[in-house]
C-alpha cells in the first residue's frame, strides 16, 4: 500500500529532502521542487467509497514506484558512489528545512518508518528510507539534535536491519548498501553525543551486530553470532563450527604459479622449494617500489608446540620463527594489496561485490570506534574477550577477533580501521591491565583472571608483530605502530615475564629508516613508549645497554655529534636470537637509541631526498623533517627521564643538542630543546638525593660546567623571548632544575642573571610565564646559598604576594606553593640564625604575608592546600613583640580560625592534612597564648573531631600528631579540655580498625602508633586534677589500651607514615618517664587509692612489656 502511505503523508516533501544526495547531483537547485511537484500530482483526493486496494490506487502505484526509482537512481546509483552520502553539514542544513515534516516521515504512519520496516519487500525503497533516516540523524556542534523519541526509533530501525539476514531476492551489492547506511545512521547517533548505551541488552545487541558486520564478506570467515553479547570474562559464541573451519581450508586462496599438490599424507615441514616458491611473491608498497618482506607459506601448522619452520625468513627473523600463526593469517597478501573499488585485472561483479563488502567492514569498524568512545571504560572492558584475542589452548582453533581482521582482511583501509579501534580500546586501559600477572607460574585447578589478561596481552604482542612484518601499506603500517605504542604504554611489564619488549624493540628497528615520514615518526613514538614504560625496567635497561655493534651491520663506533654518515642509516641486523650481555659486561659507549635520537634531531641526513612526501627538491631541508626531529627529541627526553644513569656519560653532548635546538627558528624545536634541558636538570637533582649512591652521581664540577655552558648559550635569549611565551615557560622550568650545590658555585654574574630574569618574568602578562617564574622563585628560595639573604627573601616574598592576587587560578596555585616554601625558609632561618634574622625581616611584610595567606586559604583547593601550610609556618615564626602588637591580634585570630575551619571542612584530604600539620606548627610557638586564648578550644575541637571521625587515616594521623605537640600542661587548657582530648584519642584507638575505604587499612598500624604516642605524651604532662578522668577511662577501656600499647612498644617500622621515627628503646624511655611523672603526681596526692590506680596500671603495662621482650630475646 505504498501509494496510500505516501498520500497519508500529505505534503511530505521531506521524503525527498531527507534522501537528497550530494550537492553535485542537484546543481540547478530545482531537483527537490521537481520531485515535490510530481509527488503532489500523484496525491488522491480522499474518497470514502474507494476501497483501499481499489482501481484508483492500483493505477497510481506504478507511477509512484517510477518516481521513487528515478529519485533513487540519482541519489543511490553507481554515479553516487560515496556510500556515506552527502557531507554532514549539507545533510543537516536540509534536515533543518525538513523538521516540520518529521511526524510525516518518522511518525506512526510515516513514510520512512513504513519503508524501512521488515515488512518492506522492495530493497531499493528500503535502502533509500534507511539512507534518509541516517541523514536525519547527522548532527554538528551547535545544531539542534533529533528528538529523543525519533532517535530511538531510528536506532531500532538500524539495529533491526543489521540483525536481519540477506533475503534470496536481494543482490549482494544492495544488501551491502543497506548495511552501510544503517551503520552510518548508528554512527551518527553515537557521534552526536546524545545516544547513551546504558542498557546492557541494548549495548550487547549493538556489539553483536557490529562484530558480525566486521567480518562481512571476509574470505574464509563465516561466524554465527548471538543476538546479544553479555559482559563476561570468557570468550563467547564466536568460534567457528567444524564445517565452517573445513570450508575455510577449502576456500583459501592459492598462490599464483604452478604448484604441485601435496600428497595426502603427513605433511613434511620446511621444504626448501616451498620456501623459495613463497619468496617469489613480494608485496608491492603503495609508492610502487618493492619492499623486502618475509614470505609466508600457504598453510601453517596448528600444533601449538611445533616450531614455525615454514617461515621462509626464519633465519633473518629468529624472534618470529617461534611464533605460531593462525591458519587464516595473511591470506590478503596473496589476494591484493590494493583497496581500489574496481580492479581492472579481475573486473566484473565479483570485484565490485568485494569492494562493497570491504566498505561494510570499514563502516562496522568505524561505527564500533564511535561506540568505544561513547561507552565507559569499565563497561567496555566487560566485553574484552569478545574482541581481543586470547592465547588458544593446544589443539583449539583461533577465535575471531579484531586481530583476525588485522591479519586477514585484504583491504589496507580495513586493516587500518581495525588497529584504530584496538588502539582506542587500549587507550586508558592501564588500570584494567594492571591486574595482569604471569611472572610466577600458577599451578592451580583454575586459571586466575590475572593470568587470562596476561595471556591476552602476550597474544596481542604476537599478532601485532606478525602484522607489522607483513604489512606493505604505509598508512596501515603507521596505525599498527601507533597501536603498538598504545599497548606498550598501558601494559604492566613489571608484572609479566620479560621478553615481550625485547621482541618489539628488535622488530621496530628497521622501520626507523622507512621512506614514509609517518612510519618513522610512529616508530620513534613506539620507542618512546618502551623507554617510559614503568621506567626503569631491567629488560629495557639491558636493551639500552646493548652496544651499537649489536644493532649495526659493521659495528664501527662513531663519535657522538661528530660522526659522518649516521650509523642507524645502515642496514640493521635483528638480534632477538642473540643473548643479551650481562650487566657487568656492558660496554661504556653510548647506547644505540641515544645515538639515533641525536642523529635525527641535530645531524644532517645522508639521503636528503628519500622521503615519500617530498614534492620539490628545492624545498627539501638538509635535516630530517620537523615531525621526525620533534619525536626524536621527545624520545631523548623520555630516555633521560627514565634512564638518566645511562645518558649521564653524554651530559655535555646532550646539552649541546638542547642548545642547538633552542637556536633553531622553529618554535617547536626550541620548546623541545628546553624540555630536554629541564629533564637533564631534574635527572641531576635526582642523583643527588641522600638515599642514592654517591659514586654514581655526575661530578659537581661537571654539573657546574654544564650549567655555565647553558647560561652562556641560547638559554637567556629564550627566557626573554616574549614572542613565544610557551618557550619562556619551559625555560623557566629548566632554570628551576639547577642543582642547588651547583648554583652556589656558578659565577656571580650567572647567579644574578638567573634571579633577575625570574623576578622580571614573575610580572609577565602571560599567566603561563608568570606561574612558571613564581614556581622557579619558590625553588630558589630554599637554596642554602640564598635562603639566608634577607633582601632576596624579601624581594621574592613581594613578588609571590603579587602573584597570589592574580586572576589566573594556575598562577595563584604556583604562588601559594612558593609562599609555602618561603615560609619554610623563614622557619629554617629562625632555627639557624635566631633573633638576628627575625629582627631584619620587615614586620610590615610579615603582616602582609599573614593576611594574604589567610585570604588564600579561602580559595580553591589547589591554592588552599599550600596557603594553610604557609599560615602554620607564619604563626610559628611570630615573635612575642608581634603577638603583643595590636596590629597583629586580629590577623592572628583570623589565621587560626581559617585553619580550624579548614580542618572541619569538606575540602580534599590533602588540604585537611596540611591544615592539621599547620596547627601542629602553630602549637610549637611558645609565645602564642595557647591554652588561654579563646581560639584554643576551637582548635582542639577541630583536631579531636578529625582524629575520631575523618575517613582518611592520614588526616587522623596528622591530627593526632598535632595534639601531641604542646610541651606544657597549661597549653592544653582546663581539665575538662584535657579530658576531652584524652577521650578522643582513646575513641580513635578503638576505631582504628574501622575504615570505610579498604585502602585505608594499610595506615591503621601507623595511626595506632601515633595515638599511643599521643596518650603517653598526655600522661607525662597530666596533673592531679586530670588523673580521675584518665582513671575512669582506663577502667572502661583499659584492656583495649593495653593491647595497642603493647603493640606500640614492640612494633617496627609502622611509625614511618606517622613521622614519629622512634626506636624501641626510645619508646621504653617514654613509658618510663610517664610512669615516673604519674608516680610523683600520685605521691603528692597524699596516697588516695583511687588516684594510685593509674600508676599500678602503667607499672603492670611496663612489666608485661619487659617480660615479653625478655622472652623474645631468650
Amino acid at each position: 500500500m505504498a501509494a496510500e502511505a505516501c498520500m497519508a503523508g500529505g505534503d511530505s516533501a521531506a521524503a525527498t529532502a531527507a534522501a537528497e544526495p550530494n550537492p553535485a547531483w542537484t546543481e540547478s537547485g530545482l531537483c527537490l521542487q521537481r520531485y515535490l511537484a510530481r509527488l503532489k500530482a500523484l496525491q488522491l483526493d480522499p474518497d470514502p467509497s474507494q476501497a483501499p486496494g481499489g482501481e484508483n490506487v492500483a493505477r497510481r502505484r506504478p507511477e509512484l514506484h517510477l518516481l521513487f526509482d528515478e529519485l533513487m537512481s540519482e541519489t543511490c546509483g553507481p554515479g553516487g558512489a560515496a556510500p556515506w552520502g552527502p557531507r554532514p553539514e549539507v545533510s543537516i542544513r536540509r534536515r533543518q528545512r525538513s523538521v516540520q515534516y518529521l511526524p510525516d516521515l518518522l511518525g506512526e504512519n510515516g513514510l520512512l518508518r513504513q519503508f524501512s520496516s521488515p515488512a518492506e519487500t522492495d530493497a531499493e525503497r528500503k535502502r533509500a528510507a534507511i539512507h534518509s533516516m541516517a541523514n536525519l540523524c547527522l548532527s554538528l556542534p551547535g545544531q539542534p539534535y533529533l528528538e529523543e523519541s525519533y532517535r530511538e526509533l531510528c536506532f531500532q530501525a538500524f539495529l533491526s536491519l543489521l540483525q536481519s539476514s540477506k533475503e534470496t531476492e536481494v543482490d549482494d551489492i544492495t544488501f551491502c548498501m543497506l548495511l552501510q547506511n544503517a551503520l552510518k545512521g548508528i554512527q551518527s547517533l553515537l557521534n552526536g553525543g546524545k545516544m547513551r548505551l546504558t542498557q546492557t541488552d541494548l549495548l550487547g545487541s549493538l556489539l553483536a551486530v557490529l562484530k558480525k558486520c566486521m567480518f562481512h564478506g571476509l574470505p574464509g570467515i563465516n561466524i554465527e553470532m548471538p543476538s546479544i553479547l553479555y559482559p563476561a570474562l570468557l570468550p563467547q559464541y564466536d568460534s567457528r563450527s567444524p564445517i565452517e573451519h573445513e570450508k575455510l581450508e577449502q576456500n583459501s586462496v592459492k598462490l599464483s604459479g604452478n604448484r604441485r599438490k601435496k600428497p595426502k599424507g603427513k605433511p613434511k615441514k620446511g621444504k626448501p622449494e616451498e620456501a623459495a616458491g613463497a619468496a617469489k611473491e613480494q608485496p608491492v608498497c603503495a609508492e610502487g617500489s618493492r619492499v623486502e618482506k618475509p614470505s609466508l607459506k600457504d598453510e601453517f601448522s596448528q600444533d601449538r608446540d611445533s616450531k614455525m619452520t615454514n617461515w621462509a625468513f626464519s633465519d633473518k627473523y629468529p624472534s618470529l620463527a617461534k611464533e605460531r600463526l593462525p591458519s587464516h593469517a595473511f591470506s590478503w597478501k596473496r589476494i591484493s594489496s590494493s583497496d581500489s573499488e574496481y580492479s581492472d585485472a579481475e573486473g566484473g561483479m565479483q570485484s565490485k561485490t568485494r569492494s562493497f563488502q570491504a566498505k561494510v567492514r570499514q563502516g562496522a569498524l568505524t561505527c564500533f570506534l564511535s561506540a568505544v568512545k561513547s561507552i565507559e571504560k569499565k563497561v567496555l572492558y566487560g566485553y574484552w574477550s569478545a574482541f581481543i584475542p586470547d592465547e588458544p589452548g593446544i589443539g583449539s582453533p583461533q577465535t575471531v577477533s579484531l586481530m583476525t581482521i588485522a591479519l586477514k582482511d585484504p583491504s589496507p583501509k580495513t586493516r587500518a580501521c581495525a588497529f584504530q579501534v584496538l588502539s582506542s580500546i587500549l587507550e586508558g586501559s592501564k588500570q584494567f591491565l594492571s591486574i595482569a600477572e604471569d611472572a610466577i607460574d600458577h599451578k592451580r585447578a583454575f586459571t586466575p583472571f590475572s593470568v587470562s589478561i596476561a595471556s591476552s596481552i602476550r597474544e596481542l604482542h604476537r599478532c601485532m608483530l606478525l602484522a607489522l612484518v607483513a604489512e606493505s601499506s604505509s598508512q596501515t603500517l603507521t596505525q599498527i605502530i601507533k597501536c603498538l605504542a598504545n599497548l606498550v604504554s598501558n601494559v604492566p611489564y613489571n608484572r609479566l615475564k620479560p621478553g615481550l619488549l625485547s621482541r618489539v624493540w628488535n622488530q621496530i628497528k628497521p622501520y626507523i629508516k622507512h621512506k614514509d615520514v609517518n612510519v618513522r615518526v610512529s616508530s620513534l613514538t613506539l620507542l618512546g613508549s618502551i623507554v617510559s614504560a614503568q621506567a626503569p625496567l631491567p629488560e629495557v635497561r639491558l636493551l639500552l645497554q646493548q652496544p651499537v655493534s649489536l644493532g649495526m651491520s659493521d659495528g664501527t663506533p662513531t663519535l657522538l655529534l661528530r660522526s659522518g654518515a649516521p650509523e642507524w642509516r645502515r642496514e640493521p641486523t635483528l638480534v632477538s636470537g642473540e643473548p643479551l650481555l650481562a650487566p657487568e659486561k656492558m660496554p661504556t659507549e653510548p647506547c644505540w637509541l641515544l645515538r639515533l635520537c641525536i642523529s635525527l634531531a641535530v645531524l644532517p641526513r645522508e639521503d636528503c631526498y628519500s622521503d615519500s612526501d617530498t614534492s620539490c627538491l628545492s624545498t627539501v631541508s638538509a635535516y630530517e623533517p620537523s615531525p621526525v626531529r620533534l619525536e626524536a627529541l621527545q624520545v631523548l627526553a623520555l630516555l633521560v627521564k627514565g634512564y638518566f644513569i645511562l645518558a649521564q656519560s653524554c651530559l655535555l653532548e646532550l646539552g649541546e643538542v638542547a642548545c642547538k635546538c633552542m637556536e633553531e627558528a622553529d618554535p617547536s624545536l626550541q620548546l623541545h630543546g628546553a624540555k630536554l634541558l629541564d629533564e637533564l636538570g631534574v635527572g641531576i637533582i635526582q642523583q643527588y638525593k641522600p638515599d642514592l649512591v654517591a659514586d654514581q652521581r655526575v661530578p659537581i664540577d661537571l654539573v657546574v660546567t654544564f650549567w655555565t655552558r647553558m647560561l652562556n648559550g641560547p638559554l637567556p635569549a629564550a627566557l626573554q623571548n616574549a614572542e613565544h611565551p610557551t618557550l619562556q615557560t619551559s625555560t623557566c622550568d629548566a632554570l628551576s632544575s639547577i642543582l642547588p650545590e651547583a648554583f652556589s658555585r656558578l659565577p656571580d654574574d650567572k647567579q644574578i642573571l638567573c634571579i633577575t630574569v625570574l623576578l622580571g618574568l614573575s610580572h609577565s602578562e602571560n599567566p603561563l610565564v608568570k606561574a612558571a617564574a613564581s614556581r622557579a622563585l619558590g625553588v630558589y628560595v630554599v637554596f642554602p646559598c640564598l635562603q639566608q639573604d634577607v633582601m632576596f627573601v624579601a624581594d621574592t616574598a613581594n613578588t609571590i604576594l603579587n602573584s597570589l592576587s592574580d586572576n589566573s587560578p594556575n598562577v595563584r596555585a604556583k604562588a601559594a606553593w612558593s609562599l609555602g616554601n618561603l615560609t619554610d625558609t623563614l622557619i629554617i632561618n629562625k632555627e639557624l640564625m635566631g633573633q638576628s634574622f627575625q629582627d631584619e625581616f620587615s614586620d610590615v611584610l610579615l603582616l602582609k604575608m599573614l593576611r594574604s595567606a589567610t585570604e588564600a586559604s579561602k580559595d580553591k583547593d589547589k591554592v588552599k592546600s599550600n596557603a594553610v601550610r604557609a599560615l602554620g609556618n607564619l604563626l610559628h615564626f611570630l615573635q612575642p613583640c608581634h603577638i603583643a602588637s595590636p596590629r597583629f591580634s586580629q590577623p592572628i585570630e583570623e589565621a587560626i580560625q581559617a585553619l580550624t575551619s579548614t580542618v572541619q571542612s569538606d575540602a580534599t584530604m590533602k588540604v585537611r592534612w596540611n591544615a592539621c600539620y599547620a596547627l601542629g606548627n602553630v602549637f610549637k610557638n611558645p609565645a602564642l597564648p595557647l591554652g588561654e586564648a579563646l581560639w584554643t578550644g576551637k582548635a582542639y575541637d577541630a583536631l579531636t573531631s578529625a582524629v575520631k571521625s575523618c575517613k582518611n587515616f592520614k588526616v587522623r594521623i596528622k591530627s593526632a600528631a598535632a595534639l601531641s605537640v604542646p610541651s606544657e600542661r597549661r597549653h592544653y587548657g582546663t581539665p575538662k579540655q584535657f579530658s576531652q582530648i584524652w577521650d578522643a584519642l582513646v575513641t580513635a584507638l578503638q576505631r582504628s580498625e574501622n575504615a570505610e575505604d579498604f585502602l585505608e587499612f594499610k595506615y591503621s598500624a601507623s595511626l595506632r602508633m601515633q595515638l599511643c604516642h599521643a596518650l603517653l605524651r598526655l600522661l607525662s604532662l597530666a596533673e592531679e586534677t586530670d588523673l580521675p578522668d584518665i582513671r575512669r577511662s582506663v577502667i572502661e577501656q583499659g584492656e583495649i589500651i593495653r593491647v595497642y600499647m603493647l603493640q606500640y612498644m614492640k612494633s617496627g617500622a609502622e611509625g614511618e607514615e606517622a613521622g614519629i621515627g622512634e626506636t624501641i628503646p626510645e619508646r621504653d624511655r617514654i613509658l618510663e618517664r610517664a610512669i615516673e611523672h604519674v608516680r610523683r603526681v600520685e605521691e603528692a596526692s597524699e596516697g588516695c587509692p583511687v588516684k594510685r590506680g593509674m600508676l599500678a596500671y602503667l607499672e603492670d603495662l611496663l612489666k608485661t612489656h619487659n617480660c615479653s621482650t625478655e622472652f623474645t630475646k631468650a
